[in-house]
């Protein structure tokens, strides 16, 4: 587990610190983001690599900024992808596989092509070709524990090992009894080369990942087998890499990537790079390009729209209505992931708590009308929560404020509008269809709900307390569905009987919403009867 922490809700707002402080030589952080560019910036005329994902995969992804690799790299909260791990889908429908530790050598390639000078569709085209000829298969012994939990998001069965794990916490797809280092390197040999793509030359960047708990000593035992396996089924390793390169925190496991090559990719395979984390051959910086500074530490300066003071009015609802949803996300945090961990990675609960916290707080110190204090609570959301669905909260609560503006008046009819559009933005985002099991097969039966109430002249409030009964039902009735999207569609199965956690959580905060639009509509009514009496003549 892990030990060393303060508060476990800016644990990766702390681990960007630590890093920045001890790799000034390699990364400047980005002020007011989580993430970090190359020292000096970016390479003027060079196209820029960027990547990232959630925190707790060290070395990837900020301990591969630098010359050869990443120009830069953004983290989300723990845990927040490339299309490798063969057992998370058919190779049919291989476009829905997850990544797991190929990520690391699709990346290499990628980022080798830019610092040779490739343009934007040369490295696409790069990385594309390097994802599509990778293929990865990974075993976990014991699941990994978020900073601040108690106990791990999945435990392995004592005497038993866990295959097709995913690197975020998920748990494996099938189980089997231990078995000796040989046999466990012919499973994953022989997994991975079952996908072997006809008229690949034989050669190919073999990269054995330890996961953050499994020793070296244990990946050099392994190997050694994996080497003999491979070898005798003609495969040619070029570089091979055995270690810790991207990591789960504390997870038990390790995985095997297997990347083809050809003439051009083998060339960026081994091409060298010099960055915290990984380095090979001697790397500089080529001379056809200059360094551009950013200017660290620079902030920007903050400019607020101007407001009317109908729209500032409603800006100090929506504040209340933040400060809502972060209160019931964190009395049910718990339960969140408690429900998220029966097929996914178990954080929803602890990413929803992070991200309405920051929400709450950038609402709180925002200052002017209600797109304004939505947009900054969104802002929020998005950064701290990692995930998707930090990403999912962050755009539907700034699609709503840029519905409300900054100088209209909040009618219902506005209200229900900007939810209505902000969901439908959403939806074409995410690319999920009605019944994948999402938050939205019970966000957009709130919103059908909330704008039949309003059409037909019911008070919002009224209005979105029916809404939001029905969304509160359509949550749970998406407990028979099987995931067809996300973290969870590899154990799709194991998730029927329990409903989706996106859907929950979007049930419990409508709901909490709603008790605050109703306050506000009690406060108005009452101060419009106060009104109305100090008018009468005495």
């Amino acid at each position: 587990m892990t030990h060393i922490y303060n508060d476990p809700a800016e644990f990766p707002s702390d681990v960007i610190m630590g890093f920045a402080a001890a790799y000034p030589q390699y990364v400047q952080r980005v002020e007011d983001a989580s993430g970090f560019v190359r020292a000096g910036g970016p390479l003027e005329g060079k196209v820029s690599l960027v990547i990232g994902g959630g925190s707790g995969h060290y070395p990837s992804y900020n301990g591969v900024v630098g010359t050869g690799f990443a120009d830069g790299a953004v983290l989300g909260g723990v845990f927040a992808y490339v299309t490798d791990d063969v057992a998370s889908a058919s190779p049919q429908e291989q476009e829905k596989r997850r990544g797991i530790a190929g990520t690391f050598t699709v990346y290499k390639m990628a980022a080798a092509a830019a610092e040779d000078g490739a343009n934007l569709d040369a490295v696409e085209r790069i990385m594309r070709a390097a994802n599509g000829a990778t293929y990865s298969f990974g075993v976990a012994f014991h699941g990994c524990t978020l900073p601040g939990a108690d106990k791990p998001l999945f435990t392995v069965a004592e005497g038993h090992m866990d295959f097709g794990l995913g690197i975020h916490g998920e748990p494996g797809i099938t189980s089997a009894p231990w078995m000796s280092a040989k046999d466990l390197a012919g499973k994953l040999v022989e997994t991975v080369l079952a996908e072997r793509p006809e008229g690949v030359s034989g050669r190919a960047a073999v990269l054995l990942n330890g996961l953050g708990a499994t020793k070296y000593e244990e990946l050099f035992v392994l190997y050694g087998h994996v080497n003999e396996l491979l070898d005798a089924a003609g495969v040619v390793q070029v570089a091979p890499e055995v270690g810790e390169l991207v990591t789960s925190l504390d997870m038990a496991g390790c995985s095997l990537s297997v990347t083809w090559l050809d003439e051009e990719l083998e060339g960026y395979w081994l091409a060298p790079a010099d960055t915290p984390a990984f380095r090979r051959g001697n790397a500089v910086v080529s001379e056809r390009f200059t360094t551009r500074r950013t200017g660290a530490g620079h902030v920007a300066e903050k400019v607020t729209a101007e407001a009317s003071e109908a729209s500032i009015a409603a800006a100090m609802v929506a504040r209340k209505a933040v400060d809502a949803i972060y209160a019931v996300v964190e009395e049910n945090k718990d339960y969140l992931g408690q429900i998220d961990a029966i097929a996914g990675d178990g954080d929803h609960g602890i990413g929803m708590s992070r991200g309405s916290k920051a929400a709450a707080e950038a609402a709180n110190e925002a200052e002017g009308g209600v797109e304004t204090v939505l947009s900054d609570a969104g802002h929020a959301f998005g950064d701290k929560a990692g995930g998707t669905s930090g990403i999912l909260w962050g755009l539907l609560l700034e699609g709503v404020g840029k519905g409300l503006g900054n100088t209209e008046a909040v009618t219902s009819e506005r209200l229900a509008g900007a939810v209505q559009s902000s969901a439908q933005h959403l939806k074409a985002f995410s690319k999920a269809e009605l019944g994948d099991k999402t938050m939205l097969d019970a966000l957009f039966p709130f919103v059908d709900t909330l704008v039949g109430q309003v059409d037909a002249g019911v008070s919002i409030s009224e209005a979105w307390r029916s809404a939001a009964e029905a969304c509160r039902t359509a949550a749970e009735a998406t407990a028979s569905l099987v995931p067809k999207i996300g973290r969870a569609r590899p154990l799709a199965e194991r998730s029927v009987g329990t409903p989706d956690p996106g859907a929950v959580s979007l049930g419990l905060i409508v709901t909490a919403i709603g008790d605050v639009l109703g306050e506000a509509e009690a406060d108005t009514s009452a101060a419009r009867d106060s009104m109305d009496k100090e008018g009468q003549p005495t």
